[in-house]
């Protein structure tokens, strides 16, 4: 499978969140922050494409048996690395995501791509599935985030950006707005694939 096809898969035509709709418990709970949405999404590409090389590399010794519990002990590993470097230099960031840094462990999309990619694959190519992965992930946690904080706080990373008379809209703010701008999200990512899908025709 070729780089550029992996990348085009994971990033657009099968994004995990939007096309495969994985990792959502995450996506409603970090995304009013955009700071706090960057250091959780680069964790997972981190935890994703370093899983995903190491199952692959292992993979002829795993027995077929115990794989998923292996894979498990493998992400584990990498996402009590992530944890500990949060708490060591980011103390802040590590106390608001609170737990959803561990529960990285129990991300469908890193199970889903060490099972369906890592097993099968070379490492190389299966780190580099994972690191797009993680970036498509990404991609659309960022948007929704931007959009949040934005909207909710009228700032970006923090810094107050639009002017004292915007009226911060508190909706955005709690955790449920994350499906109204996840599910704009999604209508608006699928309307412009199915007008392509209809054009290439």
């Amino acid at each position: 499978m070729k780089v550029r096809e992996i990348t085009l898969k994971n990033l657009w035509l099968e994004n995990p969140v939007f096309v495969q709709i994985l990792g959502i418990c995450s996506t409603l709970a970090v995304t009013n922050n955009l700071r706090n949405t960057l250091v959780m999404t680069v964790g997972v590409c981190f935890v994703t494409a370093l899983s995903n090389a190491t199952i692959s590399a292992f993979r002829s010794f795993i027995p077929r048996k115990v794989r998923m519990m292996v894979q498990v002990l493998v992400i584990s590993f990498y996402v009590i690395l992530v944890d500990l470097v949060l708490r060591a230099h980011l103390p802040e960031v590590s106390k608001a995501l609170g737990p959803y840094v561990g529960l990285i462990i129990t991300n469908c999309i890193i199970m889903g791509r060490a099972e369906a990619f890592a097993q099968a694959n070379p490492p190389l190519i299966s780190f580099w599935d994972g690191l797009t992965s993680g970036f498509g992930y990404m991609l659309v946690l960022v948007v929704i985030a931007f959009v949040r904080e934005l909207l909710g706080f009228g700032s970006f990373m923090g810094f107050k950006i639009l002017p004292d008379s915007f009226v911060p809209w508190t909706i955005m703010v709690v955790p449920a707005s994350a499906f109204f701008v996840l599910a704009s999200f999604i209508w608006i990512a699928r309307t412009v694939q199915m007008k392509r899908k209809g054009g290439g025709k």
